[in-house]
């Protein structure tokens, strides 16, 4: 079977993002979304890790319903809170389930966090041990952030942590979310400029809700928010504000809706303009919902299904 990374010298591939629901009815749910998703025949599903490595065993239970729909898991691991000896027993379990795609992270800090609390500190030490360990066994892809993590002390630095990161072993980039399209396409420029040769997957989060868009945006990342997204906000702004359970808003369900549909179109948008820069890959979060993303590849046009 080829890897990820060789077939996206051939081919734009098609991918998404699931996270192991927190409930038991969201278990029971997931292998009918992964069907769903299933019928544009992606290329491959990836499984997140909950903060300091919290849902393992649930991430190990999405990764079989993935390989039981027909279709490659990538599971997510972080080294927050991981000793050496226990990344190795956890990924020799992943292997040992035929598991051997992965997206090697440092992770989110969970809150009050200020270190990983583990044997390494950054996702490029994670690389080389992977490598050390278990060789080429496992495919791995590393995260790119496009604006420069928000840990990192300039852009330039995380390119060359990036650099380092392919240096080490890695084989494919999954961006973090940029809506900057300008930038995206200077920071494009920038890692081909440093070397980096690894092919670019980039990491799309439909716009689907205005707390969930505004939250992704600000609370990890710092992403900017170009005018134009902005203004969709605005003009379908929730009284007070969009984070309250119950709004003031009488037309908040009206406005919801109206938010959905021009975030989507947003969305469709950015693919468009992520394809024509010749990217090697669209990863789409699905946030555990078919239906949305379903109408996004669909109006998109990014797979035809004959």
């Amino acid at each position: 079977m080829k890897k990820m990374s060789e077939l996206m010298q051939e081919k734009q591939l098609l991918s998404f993002e699931l996270f192991p629901p927190k409930t038991d009815k969201g278990m029971e749910n997931l292998p009918g979304t992964i069907e769903k998703l299933c019928e544009f025949k992606p290329e491959y599903i990836s499984c997140t890790y909950g903060a300091g490595g919290t849902n393992v065993g649930k991430n190990m239970d999405v990764c079989k319903m993935i390989q039981d729909a027909g279709t490659t898991p990538v599971t997510h691991f972080t080294c927050i809170g991981n000793t050496r000896e226990g990344i190795k027993e956890q990924l020799q379990n992943y292997l040992d389930n035929g598991v051997d795609h992965m997206l090697a992270l440092r992770g989110d800090l969970p809150f009050g966090w200020t270190g990983t609390g583990g044997d390494f500190k950054y996702a490029t030490d994670l690389v080389a041990f992977v490598r050390k360990e278990f060789g080429d066994k496992f495919e791995i892809a590393v995260a790119g952030s496009p604006e420069g993590h928000i840990a990192c002390r300039s852009l330039e630095s995380d390119i060359a942590v990036l650099k380092q990161k392919q240096d080490n072993g890695a084989d494919y980039i999954m961006t973090q979310l940029c809506w900057d399209m300008e930038q995206f396409k200077y920071w494009l420029d920038a890692i081909y400029t440093a070397g980096v040769t690894m092919p670019v997957d980039v990491g799309i989060m439909p716009i689907l809700d205005q707390a969930a868009t505004i939250n992704m945006a600000l609370s990890r990342n710092a992403c900017v928010m170009p005018r134009e997204l902005c203004e969709i906000i605005s003009k379908y702004w929730i009284f007070p504000n969009p984070f309250d359970k119950e709004p003031f808003d009488a037309n908040a369900a009206q406005k919801k809706e109206d938010f959905k549909k021009a975030g989507i179109e947003y969305t469709i948008k950015q693919i468009d303009e992520y394809r024509a820069l010749g990217i090697n890959g669209i990863h789409l979060y699905a946030l555990n919902k078919w239906k949305d993303v379903t109408d996004i590849i669909n109006m998109s046009g990014i797979r035809t299904l004959v």
